[in-house]
Order: C-alpha cells, then structure tokens, then sequence
C-alpha cells in the first residue's frame, strides 16, 4: 500500500499543478480612431445685467459658433457680409461688434442677450506715456 500511496500522491501532485495554469489571456490590442482636433475653438462666458450668462464657442477654422444660453444650443454659421464678428442661421442671430455682445431672434426682433463691455476694463489697461 505505502509503494501505491507514493505515486497516487505524485500523480495528484502533477495533475494538481496542471489543472491550476490557465492560459494566459492574449493582450487585447485596442486601436483608437480618434481624429485629432485641429480646429481653433475660442470659448467664452458673457454676463448680462440681469445676471444670465451665455456660453459662445467660436469654432475659427469652420467659421461656425455654438451659443449655448438658458439649456438650448444654436449653431450658427460666420456673415461674411456684416460687420465685425457676426454669425446666423434661419431664426438667430450673433454679433460681437466692439466687444458688444448681442443675440437676437431675427423674426420677432427680440433680443435675447445683451452684454455690453466694460470701458473701465480697457482704461485700466492704458498706460500713459511721455
């Protein structure tokens, strides 16, 4: 029986340490396709004077800005023909002339955001000279 007891012992051993390796998991290669942003996107934050803010994203390279105001977004496409910075589409309308901000809706002329810049801002900046 002890002749018997050393290779049963043996064989579990060896059958053990066999059964325990799994195999290795092979290496999941994950390809991104993920397009570089070129894009030259300019965001800001525009205050009015009851408190409202609204969101303007200018996307340079499309000539395209997002205006994101009360929840909703607009996407709007860059006017060569109006003055300074101005872009619309079919019912909206932006324009940054001067550093005044202004979003209408151009059926009901209604405006539905006004930010004026500040003078104080700009003559703090100059400085004299002699």
């Amino acid at each position: 029986m002890k002749k018997l007891l050393q290779p049963i012992v043996v064989s579990l051993v060896i059958l053990s340490l066999t059964a325990c390796k799994h195999p290795g998991k092979e290496l999941e290669t994950v390809t991104s396709n993920a397009v570089e942003n070129t894009d030259d996107i300019a965001k800001d934050i525009f205050t009015d004077s009851y408190g409202e803010q609204m969101e303007v994203a200018v996307n340079h390279t499309k000539n395209t800005i997002s205006v994101h105001l009360d929840g909703k977004t607009y996407e709007l496409k860059k006017n060569e023909d109006l003055p300074e910075y101005t872009a619309s589409n079919a019912e909206y309308q932006y324009s940054d002339i001067k550093g005044n901000i202004t979003f209408l809706k151009k059926n009901a002329d209604m405006v539905l955001f006004h930010h004026k810049h500040d003078k104080k801002e700009q003559a703090a900046s100059k400085m004299a000279s002699y």
